[in-house]
């Protein structure tokens, strides 16, 4: 995404005299009971449950497709698809009990066998499911009647109720699971009705909803990548909100005008500056630890996101009562970052290339950056890269010195006990925490652990931890119901509505 100046946006707008009448009227909706929902970002395809990026889980996660659980505004697990569960006393077993007169869209009733169908496609050998280690626990699945499902595991999983809530967890009808990347079929309050690719996807009530019916007739996802186009369809009233504006530069602007709401919140989302751990010079401690002194958080905070940001010193989001406070470990400190680069032998410095995909944080933040490891004798080439690219050279194919990335998963830090995963890291220990913690279950013990875990690959600078994804949301003042926060990767709809 390219940043404009906004004074100079404006400016040239007023010359033309193309906007002077947009602002002396509200930005109107279509109609009462549709919404247009800007995204800065265009999902890959629509499938949940087959891919990693967030835009997947941005237009389907709640809308189109649910789970057993799913996850609140507040971040907290609640009844979806089963209405109810019981589990045994050992914690291994948990039977579900399903929801009544649920049915996919396509009009084929919910059965049992759908949600055992799609946990087992989910965690199989050949599952393309890019949150698969979810699964991992369940030592298998039954489905005695139509009504029940019944998932034992492997041993106890505290958080077993929570990952069902995530978006790769969601029930897939048999019949439809292999067309979902382009036409999705779930059992949500909304349909899929259509994906103009490179501009839209549009999603229409379902009038056979098993709960309760959303307000909303009609949902536009409308995909604008670029910051001063999405301020213009902002004030033109193209679009009615967007749940994560990807201008924050503008952000003062709709403050001031009385026509919408701006809203900061919080994410989930770590943004990090991701280093191959298997990749001369990164798979250097001392290297790494030097990338960590090079760096300038509040800087990067300023610079990229404009002051939107909380650093953080490790892969834990600040808001969680477990957060341990490790921005102090590697204070910015050039001298030190000088010291060990020598210490390893590169007392002359290096050449490395940092890939960034689309997002400002990661356009915006790769610039600063680089000029940063300059000052220490790190020379960065930057290569923009689009999404698809991204996935295909960085997170599958480790092709990559440096990246910046956002991790917007809930309680991901277990990601860097992955084999194979795409830093590279490797650790005995830190993967012994994570045992310990999936077989925890009283809180206490699990945020002992957790602290650990954020101690762990702080001390091992796994990655260059920069700060924790600000929510910056802004919405037709008329608008109720679209969430401050992102606990998981959602724009839940099923809440929205406006008011009169």
């Amino acid at each position: 995404m390219r940043a404009l100046i906004h004074v100079q946006f404006v400016v040239g707008l007023f010359l033309g005299g193309l906007i002077l009448g947009a602002l002396a009227v509200p930005p109107a909706q279509a109609a009462e009971s549709d919404l247009v929902l800007g995204m800065a970002l265009e999902p890959p395809h629509l499938d949940p449950t087959a891919g990693a990026a967030a835009a997947i889980d941005e237009v389907v996660y709640a809308n189109v497709f649910e789970g057993l659980t799913r996850i609140d505004r507040d971040g907290v697990v609640r009844p979806a698809l089963a209405k109810s569960w019981t589990v045994s006393e050992d914690g291994l077993t948990y039977s579900f009990t399903l929801q009544s007169g649920v049915s996919f869209h396509d009009g084929s009733g919910l059965e049992a066998s759908d949600v055992v169908f799609s946990l087992e496609r989910a965690r199989a050998e050949d599952s393309v499911n890019a949150q698969k280690a979810l699964f991992e626990p369940i030592e298998s699945l039954t489905a005695p009647d139509p009504a029940t499902v019944v998932v034992t595991l492997k041993r106890p999983t505290g958080h077993f109720l929570f990952n069902l809530g995530w978006g790769d967890a969601v029930v897939v009808a048999p019949e439809s699971a292999e067309g979902n990347k382009a036409e999705p079929v779930g059992t949500g309050p909304f349909k899929f009705q259509r994906w103009v690719q490179g501009d839209r996807v549009e999603l229409v009530r379902n009038p056979d909803y098993w709960g309760e019916a959303v307000k909303l007739e009609r949902a536009t996802f409308k995909f604008i990548p670029d910051a001063a186009a999405a301020v213009a369809a902002m004030l033109a009233g193209d679009a009615d909100a967007f749940a994560n504006f990807p201008a924050p530069e503008s952000l003062g602007q709709f403050e001031a005008d009385p026509r919408f709401e701006v809203v900061i919140g919080s994410t989930e989302g770590e943004t990090i500056l991701t280093m191959n751990n298997g990749k001369a010079p990164f798979d250097d401690l001392r290297v790494r630890r030097a990338v960590a002194h090079a760096l300038d958080r509040g800087a990067i905070v300023d610079g990229a996101m404009f002051g939107y940001g909380t650093p953080i010193g490790s892969h834990f989001a600040p808001h969680h009562p477990a957060y341990v406070d490790l921005t102090g470990r590697y204070p910015h400190d050039p001298e030190k970052a000088k010291a060990l680069l020598a210490e390893a032998g590169l007392g002359e410095g290096f050449k490395a290339t940092i890939k960034l995909p689309p997002p400002t944080y990661a356009r915006r933040g790769g610039e600063i950056i680089a000029a940063q490891l300059a000052k220490v004798g790190i020379e960065l080439e930057i290569i923009p890269v689009e999404w698809a690219q991204w996935l295909e050279q960085v997170f599958r194919g480790k092709d990559y010195d440096l990246t910046i990335v956002s991790h917007t998963e809930p309680m991901d830090i277990g990601i860097y006990g992955r084999d194979d995963y795409y830093f590279a890291y490797e650790s005995a220990d830190f993967k012994a925490t994570l045992a310990k913690l999936d077989a925890a279950v009283e809180e206490g013990e699990r945020y002992a652990l957790m602290a650990e875990a954020q101690r762990r690959i702080a001390e091992d600078s796994v990655n260059g931890f920069l700060f924790q994804l600000a929510k910056h949301g802004v919405w037709n003042a008329k608008l109720q119901g679209l969430w401050a926060n992102s606990p998981v990767q959602a724009n839940d709809l099923t809440g929205v509505s406006w008011s009169e």
